[in-house]
């Protein structure tokens, strides 16, 4: 298998355990920082292994039953050409599995303060603005048919979290995880001021822990066969 956009390879850790010894799995991803925090943390197993690549330009031909990516796409301007790649990577009659996020329809009940709305609105934008769809959930399997993919499936994934259930703080505590991680971009580009961007931090997390009931975050899965 190969696992595309692996991260620090949490997932990738996952399917190799999945497939045991008699199975191999690949993670790639762009970023040498979390691919050493990937092979320093899952060195044990020797089934698994990390290489650094990008989606848009995977070298392999017909090699995997299974190519897989998990909230990668979203971060990709050209999701066509990460898809034809992912396709020529997998061998015949193999299959594409691919999940990802709709950002344009992710809800919160109640509607979160408005120093966060328009921290997400300029989120959206600056998304946007780098080319990155925004609605890449609900393109995936236009974008599948394209590539000549068949037998194509959806399945609704979505990211439930409710005051009371497993993690739900956690899950929670994401979009202050967000800003933190974005607030140099969007205050660099112009989208918000790195005043509304910790306000924005504030307010929510006092919301999120004071108000917030649930958060649904719009996620797909796409599985695809390769003909």
């Amino acid at each position: 298998m190969l696992d595309v956009g692996c991260g620090t390879g949490a997932i990738t850790t996952g399917i190799a355990k999945a497939v045991g010894p008699h199975g191999h799995v690949v993670g790639i991803d762009r970023d040498e920082v979390l691919l050493n925090l990937a092979r320093a943390e899952h060195a044990s197993l020797p089934n698994l292994q990390f290489e650094c690549g990008d989606a848009t330009t995977l070298p392999f031909c017909a090699q995997f039953d299974i190519v897989t990516a998990a909230r990668t796409l979203q971060w990709i301007a050209q999701p066509a050409l990460a898809i034809s790649k992912m396709k020529q990577a997998a061998k015949p009659a193999g299959a594409l599995v691919v999940l990802d996020y709709n950002h344009a329809t992710n809800k919160w009940d109640p509607a979160p303060p408005r120093e966060f709305q328009r921290f997400y609105s300029a989120f959206l934008a600056w998304r946007n603005a780098n080319g990155w769809d925004n609605e890449m959930a609900n393109h995936l399997p236009a974008l599948f048919r394209s590539a000549g993919l068949v037998d194509i499936r959806s399945r609704t994934q979505d990211e439930v979290a409710e005051r009371g259930g497993p993690e739900f703080a956690e899950r929670a505590a994401l979009w202050s995880e967000v800003i933190d991680n974005v607030r140099g971009h969007l205050a660099t580009a112009g989208f918000c001021t790195e005043f509304q961007l910790e306000e924005a931090r504030e307010c929510y997390a006092s919301w999120a822990k004071a108000a917030l009931m649930k958060q649904t975050l719009a996620l797909r899965t796409i599985i695809g066969i390769v003909p």
